[in-house]
């Protein structure tokens, strides 16, 4: 019995025969296998960035800049750094949205709450100079 005649009887569900050519599809299930590879260029172009960023922390000092402009300028270049680090060499630009969401956003609400009671801390400081004096 050929496939139209068993398809036409209902005894197929596919919407195609069968192939013959295993070969075909092991391609696919290799790569599927193995991962996706990443061009070499990326990371060759992330590793310039990250030691561009290094260079233009060091010129922070060279240039000596003070308060914070410093110190925000270090911090801005880190963060760049790190996003770089975390995106690519960490694969965290391929992963889903989700996994990604689920691994920044514990970090950031940690860094918010830090802020927050910097804020706070100064607030109690103030007011103990105020109501007890300075000195």
């Amino acid at each position: 019995m050929t496939y139209d005649a068993k398809r036409s009887a209902g005894l197929v569900n596919e919407p195609h025969p069968p192939t013959e050519d295993a070969d075909a599809t092991a391609p696919q299930s290799a790569a599927a296998v193995h991962g996706e590879q990443h061009p070499i260029a990326l990371y060759l172009l992330v590793w310039v960035l990250l030691f561009v960023l290094s260079a233009c922390s060091y010129m922070v000092d060279y240039f000596n800049f003070q308060g914070y402009l410093r110190w925000g300028l270090i911090i801005f270049f880190m963060l760049l750094k790190a996003g770089l680090i975390v995106a690519v060499f960490m694969h965290m630009a391929w992963e889903r949205l989700a996994l990604v969401s689920a691994i920044l956003i514990p970090p950031l609400a940690v860094l918010v709450f830090v802020g927050t009671m910097a804020f706070e801390g100064d607030y109690t400081n103030l007011t103990r100079l105020m109501f007890f004096g300075a000195g």
